[in-house]
This record gives C-alpha cells, sequence and structure tokens, in this order.
C-alpha cells in the first residue's frame, strides 16, 4: 500500500471514531438523560437541572422562597416538588423549562414529599392535615381527589411507588418507649395502593428511609443508619439479601435509579457540605456530579 492511499484510510478511520466520539457526548448530555436535584448555591434551596455528567445546569424555581423535593412526572415534562412560597409547605408542578408553575395542594398544613405514580395519573405524598402525625395521602396529578391511606400517630415519611403503581413504599417510625434518641427507629414498610396489607421491610437498628424500587422491580434502594454514619443499602424487594452498598466515611442518602438499574444517584457529604454523586451497583465505581459548598441533594433521575 503506498503512502497516499495509507494517509486517505487513516484519516477516514479517525473521523468516524471522532463521529463516533461525537455521538456518545451527544447522548450523554441528551435531555433524556437529566437529574433534577436541590441546591442552596444561589442562597436559598432551588430546584435544578442537569445532565447525568453534572454539566449544563439551569435553575427552574429562580424564587427566594425554600424549593424542596423534586419528582419528575412520567414523561418527563413536568416536575413536581413542594415549597413554602405561601408560607406554609404546598405542593406544587412546573414545566421542566421552569414555566407554568402550578399550585395543587392548598391547606393549613403542610402537605410534602410528592412522588408520581408510574402511569403519571396519581400522586401520593405526606400531610399532616389530619392532626394526628405525619401520614401518607393520594392525590389526582391535577390536585384533585385527595384521599388518605394512613392515620396513626406513628411519625412517617418518604412515599414511592412500586414500578407497577400496585403498592406504595414509604417509612414508618418505630419508637420503644425506652428510646430517647430523636430519629428512633425508622423501618421501611410497603402497603396495597389503597392503604391496606401494611407489612415491614427492614428490621435493622437505626433510622432507614428513602426507599426507591428498581425499575426492574426486584430490588429496593434506601438509605439507613450504619453504626454513627449514614450509607446506602440495597435489598430484595422482599427484604431478603441486604447489604450495605456505600459503606462511607461520609454521610450517603437519598439514592435514585437510572433508568437502566445500573446506577444510583444520592448525595454525599458531611459536616453542611453535601454533593451530589452517581455509584454503578455492581462495581461501586463513583463519580461526583456537583462540586459546591453547602447543600446539594435530593437527586432524582429522569427515567
Amino acid at each position: 500500500m503506498d503512502t497516499f492511499k495509507f494517509l486517505i484510510i487513516l484519516l477516514f478511520f479517525t473521523s468516524c471514531n471522532e463521529d463516533k466520539k461525537e455521538n456518545l457526548n451527544n447522548e450523554e448530555h441528551s435531555s433524556e438523560q437529566e437529574i433534577a436535584f436541590v441546591t442552596d448555591r444561589d442562597g436559598n434551596s432551588e430546584i435544578y437541572i442537569m445532565d447525568i455528567n453534572g454539566e449544563h445546569l439551569r435553575n427552574i424555581t429562580k424564587n427566594d422562597s425554600l424549593d424542596f423535593s423534586p419528582c419528575w412526572s412520567s414523561d418527563g415534562e413536568h416536575i413536581y416538588f413542594y415549597l413554602k412560597r405561601d408560607g406554609n409547605a404546598e405542593i406544587y408542578s412546573i414545566n421542566s423549562d421552569g414555566t407554568d408553575l402550578k399550585r395543587l395542594t392548598n391547606h393549613p398544613k403542610a402537605d410534602v414529599l410528592p412522588k408520581v405514580s408510574p402511569n403519571g395519573e396519581t400522586i401520593v405524598f405526606m400531610s399532616e392535615r389530619d392532626t394526628l402525625s405525619r401520614s401518607v395521602f393520594l392525590m389526582n396529578k391535577d390536585g384533585s381527589n385527595i384521599r388518605q391511606l394512613t392515620k396513626n400517630k406513628l411519625y412517617e415519611e418518604s412515599p414511592s411507588w412500586s414500578t407497577d403503581g400496585e403498592a406504595i413504599i414509604f417509612t414508618r417510625q418505630l419508637r420503644d418507649p425506652s428510646d430517647t434518641s430523636h430519629a428512633a427507629n425508622g423501618e421501611i414498610h410497603i402497603m396495597d395502593v389503597n392503604g391496606k396489607n401494611v407489612r415491614r421491610l427492614t428490621n435493622k437498628a437505626g433510622y432507614d428511609s428513602g426507599a426507591k424500587f428498581s425499575p426492574n422491580g426486584k430490588q429496593i434502594a434506601f438509605y439507613g443508619m450504619n453504626e454513627n454514619n449514614w450509607d446506602l443499602f440495597i435489598m430484595n424487594s422482599d427484604g431478603t439479601n441486604l447489604y450495605n452498598l456505600t459503606n462511607d466515611s461520609i454521610e450517603c442518602y437519598s439514592p435514585d435509579w437510572s433508568a437502566d438499574g445500573q446506577w444510583l444517584v444520592y448525595t454525599a457529604g458531611s459536616k453542611g457540605n453535601y454533593n451530589i454523586w452517581k455509584i454503578h451497583i455492581n462495581t461501586k465505581e463513583r463519580f461526583q456530579l456537583t462540586n459546591t459548598n453547602g447543600r446539594n441533594e435530593s437527586p432524582v433521575w429522569k427515567k
């Protein structure tokens, strides 16, 4: 082969490789691969969106009030969250481009932590409106038809859906009379979507919360106490085969699954400085996605 032909072939393959790299980068930065999270980098808690590499950030709430706990709609077009813009915690929706803010709840007691069902029609959330404690409620995606699923004096939080939309997973605080700690013993529970057939999935020391089903429904990720620190845990959907995924020296909490079920995005840090990370559940390879002082937390992956 003469030198001229060799150079032509070399240029051809180099061009193809560059095109492949460009296509891969475009896929990584596409709007289908995004993470919503809460950050106080602007002086107060705002909802931001970034790509899966921590780039292309944008603030979608832009308000002096506190905005918390984002959740993607099933079609990825909207974000549900709660805020204190009117002096009380209420649930709102907003387009993912930051337009068309809508208030969905209106009650003197706090309504928080919305999570939309897999079919996009129903929202599970926590409310203090029954005066006993914080309990699990459902409503339609437009805020109508509010109904209560749990009603007791036990503190509850962090509701989420099973992948088939037939069950709701949540944390219930079980306090032994002799336990004087602040958090007591929070355990992961699951119940049917009508509030019946409540059963306990975890039975470990310390507070466990933030449970999320994997996309295939076979595993559950959550965060819990490991001696004196918060770590991420994974277990089977029936509560068996529990193991510590992170086992880190810093606090790790608020996991959320990638659409392929291979990664968890989560919050990690200590002493008031927290950032967003992602971890591969098999290799345990980790990448830091944000790097600011203050708090970056509650990440949720667009499915």
